[in-house]
C-alpha cells in the first residue's frame, strides 16, 4: 500500500439536537496519510464529528469532502465505507464464537452473505491479505483462537484488523486505549503509528500520554468547534484549554 491523496474537510458543520448545538460551524481537515488526534471534554461534539463523517448524522449545515470530488453528505453510511472511511467504535465487536483467522476472513468479504462466506474457499492474494493484516495487529499466533478467549487489548487490535481488511485510506479510531494495560497502550501505540502514511488515522482519546504518544498535530474541541490545534505542548499550554477540559 502507499499514501493515498483523499483529503477530508469539513466546512462549517453545524448539527443541533433539540436546540442544542452539538457541532457549531466545525471546520476541520485531515490530510492523506495524517495522524490526527482529537480530545476535549465530554460534550465537546468528538463523536457527532465521527458520526457526520461516516453518514449517521446528517448535520443542518455546512460541507463534508472527501478528496476533491466526493461529498460524504450524498452518500448511505455502507457507500462512504466503500469510498474508503473505516470507524473503530470504543467498545470492540469482534465475532465472539468465531476464530481471529474468521474474523478477518468475513471483514474481507464486505457484502457476501455471513455463511457464504465461511463456505468459500479464500484465493490466494485473500489468504496472504489476511496472512500481512495478522502479522500488522500482532496476532499471527492467535489466529485459532475465539475471540471471546482474546484479551481486551487483542480484541481492539482484531477490530483494527477487521477494518484493514476493506484497506481504508481513513480509520477513524474511538477511545482505543481505554481499559488497556500500559504494555497495551504501548502496543496500540505503536500499530497506529505504523498505519499513517498508507492510511489517513483520526484518534479520538482522553489518554493525554497516549495522545503525546502518537501525534504531531491534535485538535481540541469543545463546545462543537476548535478551539485549538497543534502540537501536544501548544494545546496543553492553551489557557483556554487548560480552562475548558486539561485543568478540570
Amino acid at each position: 500500500m502507499s499514501a493515498r491523496d483523499k483529503r477530508l474537510s469539513l466546512e462549517d458543520v453545524t448539527v443541533s439536537f433539540d436546540g442544542f448545538k452539538a457541532l457549531n460551524a466545525l471546520t476541520l481537515t485531515v490530510d492523506p496519510g495524517e495522524m490526527l488526534c482529537i480530545i476535549g471534554p465530554n460534550g465537546a461534539g468528538k463523536t457527532t464529528m465521527m458520526d457526520v463523517i461516516t453518514g449517521k448524522t446528517r448535520p443542518d449545515s455546512g460541507t463534508a469532502q472527501f478528496g476533491s470530488d466526493i461529498d460524504l453528505l450524498k452518500l448511505s453510511e455502507p457507500e462512504i465505507v466503500a469510498v474508503g472511511i473505516g470507524r473503530k467504535f470504543q467498545k470492540p465487536t469482534v465475532f465472539e464464537r468465531l476464530t481471529v483467522f474468521e474474523n478477518l476472513e468475513l471483514a474481507l468479504a464486505g457484502t457476501r452473505s455471513f455463511l457464504k462466506t465461511l463456505r468459500a474457499r479464500i484465493s490466494a492474494p485473500q489468504q496472504e491479505r489476511i496472512e500481512e493484516v495478522l502479522e500488522i495487529i500482532g496476532l499471527s499466533n492467535q489466529r485459532f483462537s475465539l475471540g471471546k478467549i482474546l484479551a481486551h487489548g487483542q480484541k481492539q487490535w482484531l477490530e483494527i484488523g477487521m477494518l484493514l481488511m476493506q484497506n481504508p485510506e481513513l480509520l477513524l479510531v474511538d477511545e482505543p486505549v481505554a481499559g488497556m494495560t500500559p504494555q497495551e497502550i504501548e502496543r496500540t501505540s505503536e500499530l497506529l503509528r505504523s498505519l499513517a502514511g498508507d492510511h489517513s488515522v483520526v484518534v479520538v482519546e482522553h489518554d493525554m500520554s497516549f495522545v503525546r504518544s502518537i501525534a504531531k498535530r491534535v485538535v481540541v474541541l469543545h463546545e462543537g468547534h476548535v478551539i485549538a490545534e497543534g502540537d501536544m505542548d501548544k494545546v496543553q499550554n492553551d489557557p483556554r484549554v487548560i480552562e475548558v477540559y486539561l485543568g478540570v
